[in-house]
């Protein structure tokens, strides 16, 4: 096939995994049912707009016209158009039966009809489905089969290498199975388990150790590392600071790599946990102040809750220097912000209302900073794009509150912590193994993240400077 228009560009339609685990909290707090199905060859289902020649396949050649070439009417596995024609008409499909797709996220789409509520997610040929209908997505179900060779694979129980679990009104996500397979790959099965994936206030640096034999199979195990945590908040940090070095990885980095697998191996069937509760979002946002060594660029990171749900979570070292630790926080608070407006934009896609968003901070600057325009003039080296946050605030789109150091749940992202505080903020994102009913051993239920202490709370309508 000879390159042309738009050859090197190519789309595969595929669902953010916030948008996974949000929609997921939402239906166990709904008690909505959740189907998935598969799509049996769903590139050969879409059709061109497109101009497209192919040679006539070994063994099926014309023999009274051997040089001609066949025009393709259809997508075939191996055509760069083939996703977006898949997706093309599997939306097109949708939106005739009356779906409405997303805005925040092309492969949600949402159907809201006298009181029938169903939501559609896509990742490529995967789907899911939910809603408050079983008797509607049956009838979806039988609708989507008569024009896509589909299968009903039941009750969602394995998705993307997630494996799902049900106790009551409680469901589990877990990659147990992607993390055994991992620990035998890489030989750690009978690895000494550790407590933490980082020692406490460890920083690396590109100048430290020697390099590394084999960097292919750094590249290789953090890669799998970093899939990972679409479960495994507890991960984030330690895997962060990892992929930073993936261009050119030394033996002290490898060390580093090696104790994040030992540290999976003691906590290996951990996972997510998702119950019914609250209808509110509540994020927690923290940055570590000039933290790397090599650039001195702070890291920042998030967690956001869906009521007592863990939805989104990021740690990631910020683009700049920044000049203070108010600075960075700050920086760190429109992060959050602008996170927060996209799963709000979700909702608003969901058709639910929801009520005004809570971002918890442990640096009352910022938090002044953020509601205080008299700090114009003391600011004036910030990045306007940063006042972002001042402007939710002050049109009552968001609340800003202070908490101690101590509780910051997003401590846990930003920084390497000692063993005893790592595991307490560990239980307030919710990551734990399995409940009893499910494992069949006696161990004690896991912690839902609660805040246990707040030790002040700001006004941020009296907040001066």
């Amino acid at each position: 096939m000879l390159s042309g228009i738009d050859y090197t560009e190519t789309f595969s339609p595929v669902v953010k995994h916030s948008t996974i685990r949000l929609v997921l909290s939402l239906a166990v707090s709904k008690r909505w049912p959740i189907r998935q199905l598969d799509v049996h060859n769903a590139f050969l289902h879409g059709f061109l707009n497109e101009d497209v020649y192919m040679r006539q396949p070994a063994g099926f050649v014309d023999q009274q016209y051997p040089n001609y070439v066949c025009k393709l009417q259809r997508s075939i596995y191996g055509l760069k158009q083939a996703p977006r024609a898949w997706f093309h008409r599997f939306s097109e499909f949708l939106l005739q039966l009356g779906f409405e797709a997303s805005t925040c996220d092309y492969s949600l789409f949402v159907y809201y009809h006298r009181g029938i509520y169903l939501i559609l997610l896509i990742y490529v040929d995967d789907i899911l489905l939910t809603g408050n209908s079983s008797r509607q997505m049956g009838c979806l179900i039988k609708k989507l089969g008569t024009l896509f060779s589909m299968k009903d694979l039941g009750p969602l129980h394995y998705f993307l290498g997630v494996e799902v679990q049900y106790m009551n009104d409680q469901m589990h996500l877990s990659q147990a199975k992607y993390v055994l397979d991992l620990l035998k790959r890489t030989n750690f099965l009978d690895a000494k388990p550790i407590s933490t994936p980082v020692p406490c206030s460890q920083k690396l640096s590109a100048y430290d150790g020697e390099p590394h034999d084999s960097p292919n199979l750094y590249r290789s195990v953090v890669g799998a590392l970093q899939y990972l945590t679409i479960t495994r908040p507890d991960l984030s940090y330690a895997v962060n600071q990892v992929c930073q070095f993936m261009h050119s990885p030394t033996t002290t980095h490898w060390t580093a790599v090696k104790r994040i697998l030992r540290y999976v191996k003691a906590t290996y069937n951990h996972g997510l946990l998702y119950k019914p509760g609250l209808s509110h979002l509540t994020a927690f946002s923290d940055a570590d102040y000039a933290g790397n060594p090599d650039t001195r660029h702070s890291t920042g990171g998030f967690c956001i809750y869906f009521g007592s749900n863990l939805v989104s979570w990021s740690s990631k070292k910020h683009k700049t220097v920044s000049r203070s630790s108010s600075e960075a926080e700050y920086w760190q608070l429109a992060s959050t912000a602008a996170e927060l407006s996209w799963l709000k934009s979700l909702f608003r896609d969901f058709k639910l209302h929801l009520v005004c968003p809570t971002i918890w901070c442990d640096n009352i600057s910022s938090i002044a900073l953020a509601s205080n325009p008299v700090f114009h003039s003391r600011t004036k080296h910030l990045e306007v794009d940063y006042h972002y946050v001042r402007e939710k605030v002050v049109r009552g789109q968001l609340m800003l509150n202070y908490i101690c150091s101590q509780d910051q749940i997003a401590d846990l992202f930003t920084k390497g912590l000692s063993s005893l505080h790592f595991k307490f903020l560990v239980s307030k994102l919710s990551v734990a193994s399995p409940p009893v009913s499910l494992r069949g051993d006696v161990r004690p239920s896991p912690t839902l993240p609660t805040v246990s202490r707040v030790c002040d709370q700001v006004n941020l309508l009296s907040t001066k400077s």
